[in-house]
């Protein structure tokens, strides 16, 4: 482990510790996994603390752990200039209400980053001010990168709306 990742977790949980369910360092990556409610005020103070400041919110993705409960694990990678120091943070959601808070707020990066979220796994990010799809069209039905999606699912072609 690294002193400077041992250090950034030592003052996550020190700040947030209630929230931190787990965290880990490997191959010079800090992971902390978090309680999906605890997101939008773990991450201001990633972003706002002095010492840390991860200004940029570099990746959000999502992981289909079909089966398991709960399903889906969102993966936020995030990226501080004046420190030099990268982290990964991590929380999980439920299928039957997969969603958490948008974080449109503290970056703006994380407007279409959600966005495709929403579109490819049926993520939803309450506060997200414009919600909808963006890689594909309105009348797709599902979630193609879900694992559960139908692998000779076929979908309607439909032209522009005029």
């Amino acid at each position: 482990m690294s002193d400077r990742g041992t250090a950034l977790l030592g003052h996550l949980r020190d700040a947030h510790g209630e929230a931190v369910l787990d965290s880990h360092q490997r191959l010079g990556d800090v992971t902390a996994c978090i309680r999906p409610e605890a997101l939008l005020p773990v991450m201001g103070f990633l972003r706002d603390e002095p010492g840390l400041a991860f200004e940029m919110l570099m990746d959000l993705t999502a992981v289909d752990h079909l089966g398991s409960e709960p399903r889906f694990e969102l993966v936020y990678h995030l990226y501080s200039l004046s420190q030099g120091q990268r982290l990964r943070i991590k929380a999980r959601v439920g299928e039957a209400q997969p969603e958490l808070a948008s974080l449109t707020g503290l970056w703006a990066s994380a407007d279409w980053m959600e966005r495709e979220v929403f579109d490819l796994y049926g993520i939803r990010f309450e506060g997200h001010p414009d919600l909808r799809r963006i890689l594909l069209y309105e009348e797709f039905e599902g979630h193609p990168l879900r694992k559960d999606y139908p692998k000779t699912g076929r979908q309607p072609l439909i032209g522009p709306r005029n």
